[in-house]
């Protein structure tokens, strides 16, 4: 357990898990982390000087852009099936479906991708598809589009929703929709700050924090 995470952020934001909306990131945070993505980068023939994959697809030629999509969705896949549950997933999950909580998951994959990842992952059964959204259905993140689309479907607000992730792009996402966030992260490197509301090395602290909240 991190001891950030009681001593400084658990007690202090205890109306934060409390909250009725949950919109998650997929690879990494609900899964444990298996992108290589300077390797991805390297597979889709990416200069060193770009960062942001769906950016530099959408750069290209629309002929060119379809193959090099084409090669994500295939390595996007054969992720998929080498990826399994992160440590307290189904804990968490479980916690807030007892809680009669909305949940749904932004990801900057696919729909189709991230429902065959939940399958994977024995964690399907806790989503529709309507509350999972891909890049082709919102803009990616860190655009806010998806999350006010989630909540727009939800009948909810920023104010009642918790953004949870484990990279740059999930906590940004959730300041620009005016959300709460919470920073997944096992290194305890804590990298983003200023754009996390709490902070913890798994999900198992997430939950057993909401559960002494």
């Amino acid at each position: 357990m991190a001891e950030k995470g009681y001593s400084t952020h658990m007690t202090a934001h205890h109306h934060i898990l409390a909250r009725h909306c949950w919109i998650f990131d997929l690879d990494g945070t609900l899964t444990l982390p298996v992108h290589d993505f300077p390797a991805i980068r390297v597979a889709l023939g990416m200069a060193e000087t770009d960062s942001d994959i769906l950016q530099f697809l959408a750069s290209l030629p629309s002929a060119e852009s379809a193959i090099r999509h084409a090669r994500l969705i295939e390595i996007e896949y054969e992720l998929a099936g080498r990826t399994a549950a992160a440590p307290g997933a189904g804990r968490l999950l479980d916690q807030l479906f007892r809680r009669d909580a909305r949940i749904g998951i932004l990801t900057r994959n696919t729909r189709e991708i991230a429902l065959h990842t939940l399958e994977q992952i024995g964690l399907k059964g806790y989503f529709t598809s309507d509350d999972i959204l891909g890049r082709d259905e919102a803009a990616p993140k860190p655009h806010p589009e998806g999350i006010e689309k989630l909540l727009a479907v939800w009948g909810s607000g920023p104010d009642e929703t918790v953004m949870v992730g484990d990279y740059l792009f999930d906590l940004q996402v959730g300041r620009a929709a005016g959300t709460a966030t919470i920073h997944v992260d096992g290194s305890c490197a804590f990298r983003w700050p200023e754009l996390a509301d709490l902070s913890v090395a798994t999900l198992d602290e997430l939950v057993d924090a909401m559960i002494n909240a």
